[in-house]
């Protein structure tokens, strides 16, 4: 098995991490996107009090980490969606899927009893940056 260098994003246009782990991280061709909170990314504060606002403000911050990746939204090929009332499905998917072009990544979306800072919604994703 060869080894796979692993290589941290960061970009200022996110939000940092609040924990040990990065923005996102390259690995070949894959990118793997951290799970995105709706926290704007200079005063760490929650942002968007529905969860439509909310989703546009993650979906915002995915955006811009793909984008210090060199990647695009159009290159996303797996997504999960964390919310903490799956009644908001439709909601999210109003806002989520405005990000993408056809075909859309395959996705997972689960309910969950909490998020960091009381959040609404979480999501993450993979990338083909090859």
């Amino acid at each position: 098995m060869s080894h796979t260098e692993r290589l941290a994003i960061e970009t200022a246009a996110a939000p940092a991490a609040i924990g040990p782990y990065s923005q996102a991280v390259r690995a070949g061709a894959l990118l793997f996107v951290s799970g995105q909170i709706p926290l704007d990314p200079v005063t760490g504060d929650v942002i968007g009090h529905g969860v439509e606002d909310q989703t546009h403000r993650v979906m915002q911050n995915l955006g811009a980490i793909l984008e210090a990746a060199g990647a695009s939204y159009d290159q996303v090929v797996r997504s999960t969606i964390f919310l903490t009332d799956l009644r908001d499905f439709s909601a999210v998917n109003n806002a989520y899927g405005s990000y993408f072009s056809h075909p859309a990544p395959a996705r997972a979306t689960v309910e969950v009893s909490g998020l960091p800072k009381g959040v609404l919604v979480e999501i993450d994703a993979i990338a083909h940056v090859g």
